[in-house]
């Protein structure tokens, strides 16, 4: 007998902006999508059309490019936040428009000062206007995790009535625990007249902790949704994770009544990517994604792999995206063997041009590593998309020295839209008289925000990958930047993030 279809709902770009300092560009945007349907994952949440004309471009752009995923925009239940998210989505081979109310009585209360009827009534209309610009409505009833069960259930049977297709369960706030949440789904599907006609979703926060496991508890009892974000990205401390999700699901075949249609061969190219664009870097212990999720230390643990990987491994770390560390290619490595390893890792180039530049920039590496690794490989490739986007500023040159006793200096080369400038700078060490220097030339007048800084693979000739987020007009932007040399990704990284300062005030200016 075939299992359910377990549909995976991505709210990377969504929800997932709303983590503070993760904002992303319509650019941005795009590359993430991009990510997420060769990952296959069924529905791409992609913005929220009606909060900023930036938005608004970025889903309408999204929508435009995404042939095999769902595209949805979220909106509250007013008219103008419907139509608004209808426009953006229009151009979606599968749109969706996902709209929301709060349903607890708190938040009916204190927030939107409405009583249980107006609120009904609200999402009824909402749902119906909705299903005026297309067939695939979702409601979501804010914090539902703290809402009562009758209200639920009436509000719910008259919007699946009203035309939605998904109703969502959110657990807004993270308060719920896996065996209640798992209570709430059976007891709405069962009481709910016409739950029949509706799947059930779970979207839940990680307050305590526990997203994935109060997603997984709906899951077993009957939810065939899930909403979810790259790295569990999301406000306060995040969404569910969608790579524990999918891993859980799959991974445990023998328990779940349904299963997954991602390609997870590309979970790790899409973490490292999202990763790389919002500067959250995932701890080494994270779970599928992390530097650590199969590594072995323990002496015990090493020989039991050895004898039999499943001692202490319940998954293949190739069915997630992770290879085999070391490299046959080198720097005699030829072009078809560079983009049968890069095809093999995820990655496919969109022309014969942007193949020529990778291998260029492989060839460049492998003159300053022995060894390369895949991690090098995924992080020149990102690295090359981020820099290639929007490149008015280009770093050609840079000098920078530190002597113990004297103060640091940097003396940097850039291309301005076209025209070299160089300039030198003093500074408390080598970064900080680099970005000095850069700033002497470009002027933005751009605060720093965060500076970070991890070591993609180990060894002394490793690459440093370098997070820059910059902040100016209450507008914050997160840029990436690798090289061997720990200096020069620091300037390649807050090169790249000028370079998004500059996009978006064009975008602005332009209306868009």
């Amino acid at each position: 007998m075939s299992k359910d279809k377990l549909i995976i709902f991505d709210t990377t770009m969504r929800d997932g902006e709303q983590s503070p300092g993760a904002a992303m560009s319509r650019e941005d945007k795009l590359r993430i999508a991009r990510a997420l349907e060769r990952l296959k994952v069924d529905v791409i949440e992609a913005g929220f059309p009606a909060s900023s004309p930036g938005d608004f471009a970025s889903v309408k752009a999204v929508a435009e490019i995404i042939k095999d995923a769902r595209v949805c925009a979220l909106a509250r239940t007013g008219d103008a936040d419907i139509d608004r998210a209808a426009e953006a989505i229009k151009p979606a081979a599968a749109p969706r428009i996902h709209t929301f109310i709060a349903t607890s009585p708190l938040h009916m209360e204190k927030k939107l000062r409405m009583t249980p009827d107006q609120v009904v009534e609200a999402a009824v209309r909402a749902v119906k206007r909705a299903r005026q610009y297309t067939d695939d409505v979702e409601f979501s009833a804010e914090d539902a995790g703290r809402s009562e069960m009758e209200f639920l259930c009436r509000i719910f049977e008259a919007v699946i009535d009203a035309g939605a297709t998904t109703i969502n369960v959110p657990d807004t706030v993270g308060y719920n625990l896996p065996q209640q949440f798992g209570e709430k789904f059976r007891y709405l599907i069962e009481n709910i007249p016409n739950s029949d006609k509706a799947i059930f979703s779970a979207h839940c926060h990680n307050d305590l902790g526990l997203a994935v496991a109060n997603s997984l508890a709906a899951v077993m009892a009957g939810a065939r949704q899930v909403e979810c974000a790259v790295n569990g990205l999301g406000e306060r401390a995040g969404n569910a994770a969608l790579e524990e999700i999918v891993m859980a699901v799959r991974t445990r075949q023998d328990l779940f009544p349904c299963d997954v249609g991602v390609d997870t061969r590309h979970l790790l190219a899409c973490s490292k990517l999202v990763a790389a664009i919002t500067g959250f870097h995932v701890q080494p212990n994270k779970a599928i994604v992390g530097l650590n999720a199969f590594a072995h230390e323990s002496g015990i643990h090493q020989d039991g792999v050895l004898k039999s990987r499943e001692t202490y491994e319940i998954m293949r770390a190739q069915d997630v995206g992770w290879q085999d560390n070391r490299l046959t290619l080198g720097k005699l490595s030829g072009r078809n063997a560079f983009k049968q390893r890069m095809t093999a890792l995820g990655f496919e180039f969109a022309s014969q041009e942007e193949m020529a530049e990778a291998f260029r920039r492989f060839k460049e590496l492998a003159d300053k590593k022995r060894e390369i690794f895949d991690e090098d490989l995924m992080a020149l490739v990102t690295d090359m998309d981020l820099s290639q986007a929007n490149e008015r500023i280009k770093l050609v040159g840079m000098k920078a020295c530190a002597e113990i006793g004297e103060t640091p200096q940097a003396t940097v080369s850039l291309v301005v839209d076209g025209e070299e400038r160089s300039a030198t700078a003093e500074g408390d060490g080598s970064v900080d008289a680099t970005f000095k220097a850069i700033e002497a030339i470009v002027n933005s007048g751009a605060q720093l925000q965060l500076y970070s800084v991890q070591s993609i693979t180990s060894g002394t000739d490793a690459q440093g990958e370098v997070s820059v987020r910059l902040a100016r007009d209450g507008m914050a932007v997160n840029g990436s930047g690798s090289d061997t040399d720990i200096v020069i990704a620091s300037a390649k990284a807050y090169v790249n993030c000028l370079n998004l300062v500059l996009a978006a005030r064009s975008h602005a200016a332009a209306g868009v």
